[in-house]
Protein backbone atom coordinates (compact mmCIF):
# COMPACT_ATOMS: atom_id res chain seq x y z
CA UNK A 1 0.00 0.00 0.00
CA UNK A 2 1.24 3.68 -1.10
CA UNK A 3 1.54 6.45 1.63
CA UNK A 4 -1.27 8.18 0.13
CA UNK A 5 -3.22 5.01 0.18
CA UNK A 6 -3.08 5.13 4.06
CA UNK A 7 -2.96 8.64 3.72
CA UNK A 8 -6.25 8.27 2.45
CA UNK A 9 -7.74 5.17 4.46
CA UNK A 10 -6.65 6.88 7.86
CA UNK A 11 -8.79 9.90 6.34
CA UNK A 12 -11.79 7.85 5.43
CA UNK A 13 -11.16 5.77 8.70
CA UNK A 14 -11.45 8.92 11.19
CA UNK A 15 -14.30 9.98 9.22
CA UNK A 16 -16.35 6.82 9.78
CA UNK A 17 -15.49 7.16 13.80
CA UNK A 18 -15.87 10.49 14.01
CA UNK A 19 -19.27 10.10 12.59
CA UNK A 20 -20.19 7.15 14.39
CA UNK A 21 -19.27 9.03 17.52
CA UNK A 22 -21.94 11.99 16.68
CA UNK A 23 -24.13 9.94 15.63
CA UNK A 24 -24.14 7.89 18.68
CA UNK A 25 -24.26 11.28 20.84
CA UNK A 26 -26.63 12.28 19.13
CA UNK A 27 -28.97 9.04 19.25
CA UNK A 28 -28.71 9.55 22.89
CA UNK A 29 -29.59 13.03 23.43
CA UNK A 30 -32.50 13.54 25.45
CA UNK A 31 -35.48 15.79 23.45
CA UNK A 32 -37.42 16.64 25.87
CA UNK A 33 -38.92 19.60 23.22
CA UNK A 34 -39.83 20.51 19.72
CA UNK A 35 -37.08 23.51 19.87
CA UNK A 36 -34.49 20.92 20.93
CA UNK A 37 -35.48 18.58 18.38
CA UNK A 38 -35.10 21.41 15.85
CA UNK A 39 -31.41 22.25 16.88
CA UNK A 40 -30.40 18.74 16.80
CA UNK A 41 -32.42 18.36 13.30
CA UNK A 42 -30.22 21.26 12.06
CA UNK A 43 -27.22 20.04 13.40
CA UNK A 44 -26.79 16.95 12.67
CA UNK A 45 -27.87 18.03 9.08
CA UNK A 46 -24.83 20.58 9.34
CA UNK A 47 -22.80 17.83 10.21
CA UNK A 48 -23.17 15.41 7.28
CA UNK A 49 -22.97 18.08 4.62
CA UNK A 50 -19.65 19.47 5.83
CA UNK A 51 -18.45 15.35 5.49
CA UNK A 52 -19.61 15.44 1.84
CA UNK A 53 -17.35 16.43 -0.75
CA UNK A 54 -18.28 20.10 -2.32
CA UNK A 55 -16.82 22.40 -4.90
CA UNK A 56 -15.70 25.54 -3.63
CA UNK A 57 -18.24 27.17 -5.79
CA UNK A 58 -21.03 24.96 -4.21
CA UNK A 59 -20.17 26.84 -0.83
CA UNK A 60 -22.17 29.21 0.89
CA UNK A 61 -20.77 32.75 1.36
CA UNK A 62 -18.08 33.36 3.94
CA UNK A 63 -20.29 36.28 5.60
CA UNK A 64 -23.08 33.65 6.05
CA UNK A 65 -20.94 30.95 7.50
CA UNK A 66 -19.17 33.65 10.14
CA UNK A 67 -22.83 34.21 10.86
CA UNK A 68 -23.89 30.81 11.29
CA UNK A 69 -20.93 30.33 13.30
CA UNK A 70 -22.13 33.70 15.44
CA UNK A 71 -25.73 31.94 16.49
CA UNK A 72 -23.72 28.73 17.34
CA UNK A 73 -22.05 30.69 19.67
CA UNK A 74 -24.63 32.23 20.90
CA UNK A 75 -26.45 29.24 21.71
CA UNK A 76 -24.03 27.64 23.52
CA UNK A 77 -23.04 30.53 25.56
CA UNK A 78 -27.06 30.92 26.15
CA UNK A 79 -26.94 27.40 27.43
CA UNK A 80 -23.70 28.00 29.25
CA UNK A 81 -25.63 30.87 30.99
CA UNK A 82 -28.45 28.73 32.18
CA UNK A 83 -26.28 26.07 34.00
CA UNK A 84 -24.07 28.58 35.61
CA UNK A 85 -27.31 30.57 37.02
CA UNK A 86 -28.21 27.08 38.56
CA UNK A 87 -24.80 26.75 39.90
CA UNK A 88 -24.54 30.18 41.77
CA UNK A 89 -24.60 29.83 44.97
CA UNK A 90 -28.23 31.85 45.16
CA UNK A 91 -29.46 29.59 42.42
CA UNK A 92 -31.16 26.15 42.40
CA UNK A 93 -29.45 23.00 40.45
CA UNK A 94 -31.98 20.85 38.63
CA UNK A 95 -29.31 18.42 37.18
CA UNK A 96 -31.87 16.98 34.72
CA UNK A 97 -32.44 20.03 33.14
CA UNK A 98 -28.24 21.18 33.86
CA UNK A 99 -27.80 18.19 32.10
CA UNK A 100 -29.52 18.52 28.84
CA UNK A 101 -27.77 22.16 28.38
CA UNK A 102 -24.98 20.10 28.59
CA UNK A 103 -25.64 18.03 25.95
CA UNK A 104 -26.69 20.64 23.44
CA UNK A 105 -23.73 22.53 24.36
CA UNK A 106 -21.84 19.23 23.60
CA UNK A 107 -23.65 18.98 20.39
CA UNK A 108 -23.04 22.07 19.05
CA UNK A 109 -19.14 21.80 20.09
CA UNK A 110 -19.07 18.84 17.75
CA UNK A 111 -20.10 21.13 15.06
CA UNK A 112 -18.65 24.13 15.57
CA UNK A 113 -15.00 24.19 13.98
CA UNK A 114 -16.81 22.70 10.80
CA UNK A 115 -17.69 26.55 10.86
CA UNK A 116 -14.40 27.68 10.30
CA UNK A 117 -13.65 27.10 6.13
CA UNK A 118 -10.50 28.94 5.26
CA UNK A 119 -12.91 31.43 3.33
CA UNK A 120 -13.59 32.76 6.85
CA UNK A 121 -10.33 33.65 7.68
CA UNK A 122 -11.02 37.64 7.05
CA UNK A 123 -9.72 39.04 9.79
CA UNK A 124 -8.19 42.64 9.34
CA UNK A 125 -6.58 44.32 12.03
CA UNK A 126 -8.50 48.03 12.30
CA UNK A 127 -11.07 47.69 9.81
CA UNK A 128 -14.35 48.47 10.38
CA UNK A 129 -16.60 45.55 11.25
CA UNK A 130 -20.16 44.58 11.20
CA UNK A 131 -20.87 42.54 14.93
CA UNK A 132 -22.81 40.11 12.79
CA UNK A 133 -20.88 39.00 9.28
CA UNK A 134 -17.42 40.12 10.33
CA UNK A 135 -15.16 38.15 12.00
CA UNK A 136 -13.37 38.53 15.28
CA UNK A 137 -11.53 35.16 14.74
CA UNK A 138 -7.99 35.09 14.94
CA UNK A 139 -6.37 34.30 11.82
CA UNK A 140 -3.58 31.99 13.93
CA UNK A 141 -7.16 29.37 14.01
CA UNK A 142 -6.68 28.33 10.68
CA UNK A 143 -2.38 28.18 10.91
CA UNK A 144 -2.93 25.37 13.27
CA UNK A 145 -6.44 24.16 12.79
CA UNK A 146 -5.94 20.88 14.34
CA UNK A 147 -5.32 23.01 17.91
CA UNK A 148 -8.87 24.69 17.90
CA UNK A 149 -10.28 21.62 16.70
CA UNK A 150 -8.87 19.64 19.29
CA UNK A 151 -9.82 21.98 21.55
CA UNK A 152 -13.29 22.24 20.50
CA UNK A 153 -13.40 18.23 20.46
CA UNK A 154 -11.77 18.00 24.41
CA UNK A 155 -15.02 21.03 24.96
CA UNK A 156 -17.54 18.92 23.80
CA UNK A 157 -15.79 15.42 25.63
CA UNK A 158 -15.84 17.58 28.71
CA UNK A 159 -19.95 18.76 28.59
CA UNK A 160 -21.09 15.05 27.60
CA UNK A 161 -19.26 13.76 30.52
CA UNK A 162 -21.39 16.74 32.80
CA UNK A 163 -24.79 15.63 31.00
CA UNK A 164 -23.91 12.17 32.11
CA UNK A 165 -22.78 12.65 36.03
CA UNK A 166 -24.48 11.49 38.18
CA UNK A 167 -23.91 13.60 41.02
CA UNK A 168 -24.48 17.28 41.45
CA UNK A 169 -20.84 17.49 42.41
CA UNK A 170 -19.31 15.61 39.28
CA UNK A 171 -21.21 17.88 37.33
CA UNK A 172 -20.31 21.06 39.42
CA UNK A 173 -16.51 19.67 38.68
CA UNK A 174 -17.10 19.22 34.83
CA UNK A 175 -18.64 22.59 34.29
CA UNK A 176 -16.01 24.50 36.24
CA UNK A 177 -13.34 22.45 33.65
CA UNK A 178 -15.65 23.87 30.64
CA UNK A 179 -15.11 27.39 31.59
CA UNK A 180 -12.09 27.56 31.81
CA UNK A 181 -11.43 25.42 29.01
CA UNK A 182 -13.64 28.28 26.85
CA UNK A 183 -12.05 30.75 28.52
CA UNK A 184 -9.11 29.59 26.91
CA UNK A 185 -9.69 29.03 24.00
CA UNK A 186 -11.34 33.02 24.09
CA UNK A 187 -8.39 34.01 25.17
CA UNK A 188 -6.44 32.22 22.28
CA UNK A 189 -8.71 32.53 19.51
CA UNK A 190 -11.33 35.32 19.98
CA UNK A 191 -9.83 39.26 18.64
CA UNK A 192 -11.05 42.23 21.14
CA UNK A 193 -9.41 44.56 18.76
Amino acid sequence: MTRKSQVLNNKVLNNKVLNNDVLNRIGAVRLSSQFNRAVMAAIALAIACSAAPSLAEDQPPPKDTIFARKVVMGEIDMNMDEIETMLAPEGKLLLSDAQEHAEVISTLLMAFPHLFPPSTNQWKQGAERDPATDTFANPAIWSNFSDFYQRATEASKIAWSASRAKKPDEFRAQIKELRLRCNGCHALNLKTE
